[in-house]
């Protein structure tokens, strides 16, 4: 089980002094995957009890619930997830708990269709909290909820909300001004998995290549692999990536093949893409692990991170960071 720490914050020091303590009963909020659990942690504070299903490097695309999972889906107040088929195989319990309590699909109800990417026609790429913009969106959607099931907590809240809603504003100009200092030749982005599309044109990569789709549930064939080290060879990429949910053999191989091809390639560093990092590192938070995915892509690639903004002082002093 994973607990999602909520740190305490100037702005609910002075949430109670102006009397908007919250209630003494705590929402129990079940999240399954890092990326929202965070952000309901954020919001809710002392109101809410905010545990995540899936824990740190562990896929959800192919993640099979146990019976000790389906009895924690009972037992919480509020279910929360991503939707748009991340959680292939827990789509019929989630549909079935529904009926008992609220479950909200938060990509789902934040996104507008337009903003939206598609492997295919009706299959939607659900790794939207890569794009900062657009993972922000799901603030309002999660405070709803929150505030739904502790409308006493209701002002503590929508501060919160709108505190952590001026960070990830600030985090997304941060990674763009980051990876702008990477050179043009290099920004091609090439990992195992599909997980950074919303990233790639966001952020303007030309080009986000993976040996496999938006799901991991299908192994990548030698075909997918030799097709990508062909491109990494053509563009002379320098490095590729390996992922924290995803065995870093086919990465490996792709980087064997394109060596075999007379490129020189690296592995430039292990990226969160279907879960944060572990509880208590800053990595665990979405902030976090953003963070952390912009500093080594960025680094990898002939580029260097810039100084956070001030708007994420207080985040980085709570995790002892320093620029």
């Amino acid at each position: 089980m994973t607990q999602l720490r909520k740190p305490t914050s100037f702005a609910s020091v002075l949430a109670v002094a102006a009397g908007l303590a919250p209630a003494e009963a705590q929402v129990e909020v079940l999240a399954t995957v890092g990326m929202v659990a965070d952000v309901a942690a954020e919001i809710g504070g002392d109101c809410a009890q905010v545990t995540s299903l899936i824990g740190p490097g562990i896929d959800p695309h192919d993640y099979q619930p146990t019976a000790s999972d389906v009895r924690r889906l009972r037992q919480a107040e509020l279910i929360l997830h991503v939707g748009f088929d991340l959680e292939g195989r827990m789509g019929t319990i989630l549909a079935r708990m529904g009926q008992t309590r609220p479950v909200v699909a938060v990509a789902e109800a934040a996104a507008a269709p337009e903003a939206l990417l598609f492997e295919a026609p009706e299959v939607v790429d659900p790794h939207l909290w890569m794009d900062v913009s657009l993972w922000a969106r799901t603030i309002p959607v999660i405070s709803e909820a929150l505030t739904e099931q502790a409308p006493d907590c209701a002002p503590a809240m929508a501060q919160r909300a709108a505190e952590y809603g001026v960070k990830l504003e600030a985090l997304d100009a941060w990674v763009a001004e980051t990876l702008a200092t990477v050179p043009s030749e290099a920004r091609v982005l090439v990992t195992a998995h599909d997980a950074f599309s919303y990233f790639a044109r966001a952020y303007d990569f030309g080009l986000s290549e993976a040996i496999e789709g938006i799901s991991t549930e299908s192994e990548a064939s030698i075909a997918d692999i030799r097709a990508v080290a062909r491109i990494v060879r053509d563009l002379e990429v320098p490095a590729v990536f390996t992922e924290t949910t995803i065995n870093p053999r086919t990465i490996e191989a792709l980087v064997a093949e394109v060596r075999a091809m007379g490129h020189e390639v690296t592995i430039g560093g292990a990226l969160f893409s279907d879960a944060p990092g572990a509880a208590d590192t800053p990595e665990g938070s979405y902030i976090g692990m953003i963070r952390a995915n912009t500093i080594t892509i960025a680094s990898a690639l002939g580029g260097a991170a810039v100084p956070l903004p001030t708007e994420l002082t207080d985040w980085a002093a709570r995790w002892g960071i320093e620029d």
